[in-house]
């Protein structure tokens, strides 16, 4: 347990969280919306600061993250907890341990020199904070991420991207690249099925690419949800307003949590997606949770031809040299070494 850093204290021993766009005000012995941060007698505490659920040696490509680091490990770290309750949650288990446990918290005990160390042991080039939404460890990660930079390892986050302004200039030059879930750009969506609101992601999706953090998009397109060629479209555009060059992940759906009645996303919506993103003018939109089709290769934007060749999260190919297309010099932009 930790002080909570990005709160202030109000009248009546209450507290104010700003950590993320939820604002939570909590009361003493209280605890905010995520489950993990607690009013103790008007001071706000982490009550995951170091309690790790998750560690796993993961290809960056996992996360994903295409054009940083490509070939490369990140030691992948993780506490239970989250500040959103999708009904698809893919690792609700430990996202929702808080609620589903009416409060507990768990965790194995670790310190930021334990998870620096593991991480240069086992090869990894970066540490990632994932499988919930880090934000809502940002304690801890932020103590790994300024212990990892004196290692020379790089710092990712897989977000939900609703932390505050706040939290994101704190996060530049710590936190190198982001993948960030603009789960759909509809309200009504983001409020059913993630008890969330849609605007804090879209504006930090903007703000992190600006702020100079690699960010990369996600979409997972739930069938009848978020696939509507229209909300598709929507979503290519605002991402090409930002930069033509911000790599778009569209990704297939599987049943889970709360949507087993789901079914898996068609081959060919991803198809339709793709070709949406890159008809408005994006240069890179890869087809995820679709190993083999040939659409998670980067190609260059100049002369079409393929420097980056993937088959799921494996590297089969990667002329790209000094950020440049290996065959006409055209900058490919992103993080390659």
């Amino acid at each position: 347990m930790k002080e909570a850093l990005f709160y202030n204290k109000k009248e009546e021993k209450r507290t104010a969280c700003y950590l993320c766009n939820h604002g939570c005000v909590i009361s003493p012995g209280k605890r905010g919306l995520c489950g993990v941060r607690e009013n103790i007698d008007g001071t706000l505490f982490s009550l995951v600061y170091g309690k790790i659920v998750a560690e796993n040696l993961d290809p960056i490509e996992k996360k994903p993250l295409f054009h940083f680091l490509p070939s490369t490990s990140s030691y992948s770290i993780s506490t239970v907890g989250c500040n959103f309750f999708c009904l698809h949650c893919q690792n609700w288990q430990i996202s929702q341990y808080p609620h589903l446990t009416h409060g507990e918290i768990t965790g194995d005990p670790r310190t930021p020199e334990d998870i620096v160390e593991a991480a240069l042991k086992r090869g990894a080039r970066s540490i990632s904070y994932t499988y919930v939404e880090p934000t809502i460890f940002y304690e801890f990660a932020r103590d790994c991420a300024i212990l990892a930079k004196e290692k020379n390892l790089k710092n990712v986050f897989v977000s939900n991207g609703y932390m505050t302004k706040q939290v994101i200039d704190d996060m530049a030059g710590l936190i190198d690249a982001i993948n960030i879930d603009i789960k759909s750009f509809s309200n009504k969506f983001y409020i059913d099925v993630c008890k969330a609101k849609v605007k804090p992601v879209l504006d930090n999706v903007k703000y992190c690419w600006e702020k100079g953090i690699w960010t990369e998009v996600t979409t997972l397109l739930i069938p009848e949800l978020n696939d509507s060629e229209e909300e598709l479209l929507n979503i290519a555009k605002f991402i090409y307003d930002i930069s033509p060059d911000m790599p778009w992940h569209v990704s297939a759906f599987s049943p889970n949590y709360q949507m087993r009645e789901k079914d898996r996303t068609p081959n060919s919506t991803i198809k339709i997606a793709r070709d949406i993103g890159l008809r408005v003018g994006l240069n890179y939109v890869y087809e995820g949770n679709i190993p083999g089709l040939g659409k998670e290769n980067t190609y260059c934007p100049e002369c079409s031809r393929i420097n980056v060749e993937r088959y799921g999260f494996t590297i089969t190919k990667n002329i790209i040299k000094d950020g440049k297309c290996g065959y006409c010099g055209t900058e490919i932009k992103g993080v390659w070494e």
